[in-house]
């Protein structure tokens, strides 16, 4: 597989590295509006080709396959231009800035025949597939009641770098430059974490968003801080079950927490992913009338970038999916209305 990657920002670093590891897999463009950040990206990486747009690659051809790694509001029309011209896309997420487009990008992209997945990182997290394998196989009996959350903190420590005077940040602050907040960016991430380890699908949700004041005027240069940092949603699922959810970016003593409880009939079992550490803890059996957790050992995994690499070679595409990603964009526009109106959203 030939890949392109589009936008040579933070993250596009990991799917260089990542694909260019896997065997079968040559990276072979970069695209970005930035020349010297291009340039940068591929000496870094020894990419020959160099793209100043999405149209300028496309044109040139000699690539299968894009990573879309720019912000999230040019998901769409990039990913268009892909699915148009023949090429599967391995996407960042979210697929898209809402669920209208999110299913106009998976109907194009199921139309076409070509594979079609969206990059939930966390998915990577051997906890989280050992989790919902056991969750699955009925070792905590049927769901009854599901915890879960987002922890980051960088809005309070310079841990990643300093939010105030770097662009990778505050984009991510900003509704003008594309940026849905912590629902969009770390919501996204939460949901499909939890609805994934839990097995089950949300079908109702009643949100609350929230935006501190964070500068003068809430606005740094051109950006204008007003998407939301922080997120709590109470949902309702398909098996019945209800849950809570919250994500934020004001977590502190957090780096980048993920943590996922599921309680069912019979047991429960704790799923953490923390700043590159996975965790797996359950409580099932006889532990249950002691209240005795214990550790679970972990099992190898797929990543998402072999996972995609593996699906274009088989020319099928496996998840997670674009359908999949629309569906969990469906539970962010719902909680934004929820927000909006306070009451309950069902998922449409």
């Amino acid at each position: 597989m030939r890949l392109l990657i589009l936008g040579t920002g933070g993250m596009a670093n990991n799917h260089a590295t990542n694909f260019a590891a896997i065997d079968g897999v040559e990276v072979v463009g970069g695209v970005d509006v930035v020349p010297e950040r291009l340039a940068a990206f591929c000496a870094q990486h020894k990419i020959g080709g160099q793209f100043s747009s999405i149209e300028e690659a496309l044109a040139w051809g000699q690539f299968d396959a894009v990573a879309n790694v720019t912000p999230d509001r040019m998901h769409h029309p990039t990913t268009m231009k892909a699915i148009a011209a023949g090429k599967h896309v391995f996407n960042e997420k979210p697929l898209a800035t809402d669920a209208g487009l999110a299913m106009e990008m998976t109907e194009a992209m199921e139309k076409s025949g070509k594979v079609g997945m969206v990059n939930f990182t966390y998915r990577n997290s051997p906890a989280l597939q050992k989790g919902r394998q056991m969750v699955l196989d009925g070792k905590i009996g049927k769901v009854r009641h599901v915890e879960a959350s987002y922890l980051q903190s960088w809005l309070v420590g310079n841990f990643w770098g300093d939010w105030k005077t770097e662009s990778k940040w505050l984009w991510r602050l900003s509704k003008e430059h594309g940026s849905n907040g912590a629902l969009g960016d770390i919501g996204i991430h939460i949901v499909d974490w939890t609805s994934y380890g839990a097995g089950a699908d949300v079908t109702k949700v009643f949100a609350r968003l929230r935006t501190f004041d964070k500068a003068p005027g809430n606005r740094i240069g051109e950006y204008g801080l007003d998407a939301n940092d922080s997120v709590t949603m109470t949902v309702d699922f398909d098996n019945g079950a209800i849950g809570t959810i919250f994500a934020t970016r004001t977590g502190a003593g957090q780096m980048d927490q993920l943590r996922l409880r599921v309680y069912g009939e019979s047991g429960a079992l704790e799923m953490i992913y923390d700043t590159g550490k996975s965790t797996l803890r359950a409580c099932v059996g006889a532990d249950v009338n002691t209240a005795t957790w214990r550790d679970i050992a972990l099992d190898p995994f797929e990543t998402n970038y072999i996972r995609f690499a593996r699906a274009v070679q088989q020319g099928k595409t496996i998840e997670p999916s674009f359908r999949r990603a629309a569906s969990i964009q469906k539970v962010l526009d719902a909680a934004a209305v929820s927000d909006q109106q306070h009451k309950d959203q069902a998922i449409g």
